[in-house]
């Protein structure tokens, strides 16, 4: 008897959910569970968590590090069923907040008092008690506010400033919304080490990188003058802005220019920010230092010795 193939509504909706699906959707589309055992059995899919299945066929090391993260999210959200909401780093995920760790725990939390058990490697956190959630598609994630407040505390701090900077720039919260999380986050495992975090995350960091780089200088005590230097084009187009800028004291600045995988993977993208940092160092107004992920930490030491200090 030929397989029946997946239906391709199924997978439709998995394309939505990370590609991911539940036992349950699988049964709502036709499938038997005999069927599901059947695609698992011959690696079509991968059995993630109990009912959770990856219908993706792509090894989780070879999917882009933002795929990975959503993944972990819908995984917490299937494990859990269809009153689970993603909270923390997952809930940030889902958000499109860049800094988080390439590899983050799925988490979720059920409301009115569900006990609190965890599912091979799902962690369920408690539903925080004035908690407010925003909805993707038909399931609910924590909203952007209360999710700073529950992953910044447990992140490492790079990281923990790179999802504050990333929030801000995204428009995802304001200076003031901001302050009210910081606040939620007081009494919270961890959140000791992250209180000045929270003061100078700055909204005009373009990328992790650059926040990972900025924490670096400032934790070697050379916090940048200004970020986004607008320097001349030299052609008279809008003006080149640079990552970083000191101002020395003879007036000349010095920026540095962080050039991330994650940012500028693509070649294109690539092309394109060498030839700015190329235009930059040709104006002649500017010393320029170029740093990678390679070079963390390290960056503040750098800076610090070229300028002198």
């Amino acid at each position: 008897m030929p397989r029946r193939p997946v239906p391709p509504a199924l997978l439709v909706h998995a394309v939505d959910q990370a590609g991911l699906v539940d036992i349950h959707q699988a049964r709502a589309s036709g499938l038997t569970d005999g069927q599901v055992r059947g695609l698992v059995a011959r690696g079509e899919w991968l059995r993630i968590a109990r009912g959770v299945y990856d219908t993706s066929g792509v090894p989780v090391r070879e999917q882009p590090f933002g795929a990975r993260r959503r993944r972990a999210a819908w995984a917490a959200l299937l494990a859990f069923g269809p009153g689970a909401v993603a909270v923390g780093a997952c809930a940030l995920a889902l958000h499109g907040i860049e800094g988080l760790p390439v590899a983050i725990r799925p988490e979720a939390a059920l409301p009115r008092g569900v006990n609190r058990v965890d599912r091979e490697g799902v962690r369920l956190r408690q539903f925080d008690d004035g908690m407010t959630t925003t909805r993707v598609g038909a399931r609910r994630l924590a909203t952007v506010d209360w999710a700073l407040a529950q992953a910044v505390p447990e992140l490492p701090r790079a990281n923990a400033l790179a999802v504050l900077d990333s929030a801000l720039h995204r428009g995802a919260i304001g200076p003031r919304g901001l302050e009210v999380a910081h606040d939620m986050s007081r009494g919270r495992r961890g959140v000791a080490r992250t209180h000045d975090l929270w003061t100078v995350a700055d909204g005009r960091a373009e990328s992790p990188l650059e926040s990972f780089g900025r924490l670096d200088c400032l934790d070697e005590g050379v916090p940048p003058t200004t970020l986004q230097l607008p320097i001349e084009h030299p052609d008279g187009l809008a003006p080149l802005r640079t990552d970083m800028a000191w101002r020395r004291a003879d007036g000349r600045w010095l920026v540095a220019e962080m050039d991330g995988h994650e940012l500028h993977g693509e070649p294109r993208a690539v092309y394109a920010d060498r030839h700015r940092q190329n235009l930059i160092v040709g104006t002649g107004q500017v010393d320029v230092l170029r740093f990678t992920s390679r070079d963390l930490p390290g960056v503040g030491r750098t800076v610090r010795a070229v300028l002198g200090r």
